[in-house]
């Protein structure tokens, strides 16, 4: 046993120098989800680089445990590129993260429960994560709170989503006037990608406004708002409905509470 991981690990060293050789250094800015732990059933990472990138670069990527072992063939053959080429964003074999294919049961699971696990570039570890239980959930809005915000201030507003939402969606979310407009401003995602942050363009005015998230928003394992990546083959999918968060700014109850007045729709 000792001798095949011996041999493994020098064949997988010199196809590691093959395709590393003429590359450039790529700087990297951050890996999402960004998260000390990831669960069981991830499905997707993206990595940002602090400029593109020449040249294919899965080849220079790999899932180790803690003690340097590589996963087996963990990622779909597929580099999705932003249209900026300075974030790359992986899929993890949906074939073995979804109960019930061929894939699964050939090789079993990517990730188990407990496993501590390194994304590593060109050798080098560029993130490290505790894999916790599977997640079946999706976003759940009902459960996220709205801070407060100040009436004629740029403050702001704070989404505390209970949950990790995936790291290239904070734009799935948007606030909206009342009298329908779409706020201009900057939106972010933090705290492990479990808080989402807006600050407007414009000072807020005091009234009412919505939070409207999109149906498609999903967590890194794949759960869509309201609906599940863990389906039966022959259900078919539910359609996806945005969800709208209503909250109020200048009301007398939010400005004297840590929240702002909001319900769900």
């Amino acid at each position: 046993m000792w001798l095949r991981r011996l041999l493994a690990g020098a064949a997988l060293a010199a196809m590691h120098q093959l395709a590393q050789a003429g590359q450039p250094d790529a700087e990297v800015v951050q890996v999402q989800p960004s998260a000390t732990g990831v669960p069981a059933n991830l499905l997707r990472l993206s990595i940002v680089f602090a400029a593109p990138v020449d040249g294919p670069v899965l080849a220079r990527i790999a899932l180790r445990r803690a003690n340097g072992e590589p996963l087996q063939e963990p990622f779909l053959q597929q580099e999705l590129w932003s249209p900026d080429g300075k974030i790359l964003t992986l899929l993890l074999n949906p074939g073995r993260v979804k109960t019930g294919l061929i894939a699964r049961e050939q090789w079993g699971p990517i990730l188990h429960r407990g496993d501590e696990v390194i994304l590593t570039l060109d050798g080098q570890p560029i993130k490290r994560w505790h894999v916790y239980p599977v997640d079946v959930n999706g976003p759940a809005p009902s459960a996220w709170t709205v801070a407060s915000v100040r009436p004629g201030s740029r403050q702001p507003l704070v989404v505390t989503l209970k949950e990790p939402i995936d790291g290239r969606e904070a734009d799935y979310l948007a606030v909206v006037t009342a009298d329908d407009r779409i706020m201009d401003g900057t939106a972010r995602l933090r705290d492990g990608e479990a808080t989402w942050t807006f600050t407007p363009n414009q000072v807020w005015n005091a009234g009412e406004y919505r939070i409207v998230v999109r149906g498609t928003l999903e967590d890194p394992a794949g759960n869509r708002l309201g609906g599940h990546f863990e389906t039966p083959m022959n259900e078919p999918p539910k359609p996806a409905t945005d969800a709208t968060i209503v909250f109020t700014v200048g009301s007398k109850e939010a400005l004297g509470a840590n929240t702002s007045q909001q319900a769900v729709r």
